[in-house]
């Protein structure tokens, strides 16, 4: 039992830890140019005080969806969850230590079959199977902004659970700003590498504004 608290809250204090947007973000608008092989789109992004997303300028469907589902994730990630809304139902257990000293901490309950490592206040390693396909992600290197840490830099390989091979992977690198009191996205470098062919995808924020609380009308 005392195993199983020590790594509950070993793991709730990377996960509080990690760098999330507050209850008054305004939200902000910014221009996007995505730069994929010898192809160029650009496009407007507001992201909404409600982290709704909205893209406008690119007409090519499929890049409009992928955009739209890149920009979800961003914001996915940026959302502040409580830890017992997501992780009542889970209990975590300590595992081993690797070479790097990062600690892994193993999952049972809803998010069974997940395991995570963490290293000092921060998770470094997150395995995951959905389904047929099983993603782990290695981040390598992280912004300290002074109220959390965010991944600037990692690694994700999908797998296959059935047969353990690698589908696909992915190394990603992030840069981050700070605008007014948020540190927002604004550079993106996605390198994919699937049946043997590479692609290199790049989303460049710029003229990046906080959108105006909305005055209510009396």
């Amino acid at each position: 039992m005392t195993e199983q608290l020590n790594a509950r809250d070993l793991f709730r204090a990377a996960y509080e830890n990690r760098y999330t947007w507050d209850e008054n973000f305004p939200g902000y608008s910014a221009t996007l140019e995505l730069k994929q092989g010898e192809e160029t789109y650009t496009g407007q992004i507001r992201i909404y005080p409600d982290f709704s997303v909205e893209l406008t300028g690119i007409e090519n469907e499929a890049v409009q969806q992928s955009v739209n589902a890149q920009l979800r994730d961003v914001v996915t990630h940026r959302k502040r969850s409580p830890f017992e809304q997501v992780h009542q139902q889970n209990q975590f257990s300590l595992g081993g230590q690797d070479e790097t000293g990062a600690l892994e901490i193993l999952v049972n309950g809803n998010a069974m079959g997940s395991h995570y490592k963490i290293r000092g206040a921060e998770i470094c390693h997150v395995s995951r199977a959905m389904g047929k396909m099983l993603f782990e992600i290695d981040t390598q290197a992280t912004l300290d902004t002074g109220t959390g840490y965010v991944p600037t830099r990692y690694d994700v390989v999908f797998r296959n659970t059935e047969t353990n091979q690698i589908e696909s992977d992915r190394q990603q690198e992030d840069d981050y700003t700070q605008i007014g009191n948020y540190y927002i996205l604004t550079r993106q470098v996605l390198r994919s590498r699937s049946a043997g062919q590479e692609t290199v995808t790049e989303f460049n924020f710029g003229n990046i504004k906080l959108l105006e609380p909305a005055i209510a009308v009396v």
